[in-house]
């Protein structure tokens, strides 16, 4: 399975940050046995992040795009907005899950405004922007994603 890692950013995008977030989910995939085929920073811009998540899914370079960052309620978060811009189909059980998941982790689950969808034949999924929640939140997540990413692309 191809999966593509987009950290929704402007500091981490302008290297003033560390891309730990990102770097959690690469560990959590990789140790799943999944290629990495891209991942990047990008700055919270609800059109730059479209464009290119838009252009993985119609090029079909990846069968499953995770993001982490711009999820939350400050005026430039945007990510949910950008990919429900480029979603054909809304998976909105995915979130749901996830908020429900964390939720007895911790109250402020609630502000996240992730979103989740498919595009083409491509699943995208907004994770929390935090390193120990994206942790958190894909181990619980990730079995349903494979099987997920699997219906979508025929195999069951």
């Amino acid at each position: 399975m191809r999966v593509a890692i987009i950290t929704a950013n402007t500091d981490i995008y302008r290297e003033k940050e560390e891309n730990v977030s990102g770097e959690a989910i690469r560990e959590i995939v990789e140790e799943a046995g999944m290629e990495i085929v891209f991942m990047r920073a990008l700055p919270l811009d609800r059109k730059v992040l479209s464009t290119v998540m838009q252009r993985m899914a119609d090029n079909h370079l990846t069968d499953l795009i995770l993001t982490t960052g711009g999820a939350g309620c400050a005026p430039q978060d945007c990510t949910p907005e950008a990919t429900t811009d480029i979603v054909e189909r809304p998976v909105p059980g995915i979130p749901e899950a996830m908020r429900a998941h964390t939720m007895q982790l911790t109250k402020r689950s609630m502000l996240n405004r992730s979103t989740a969808g498919i595009r083409r034949n491509v699943l995208i999924v907004n994770l929390p922007g935090k390193a120990q929640a994206v942790k958190e939140t894909l181990h619980y997540l990730l079995p349903e994603l494979v099987h997920a990413v699997e219906v979508i692309g025929g195999e069951h």
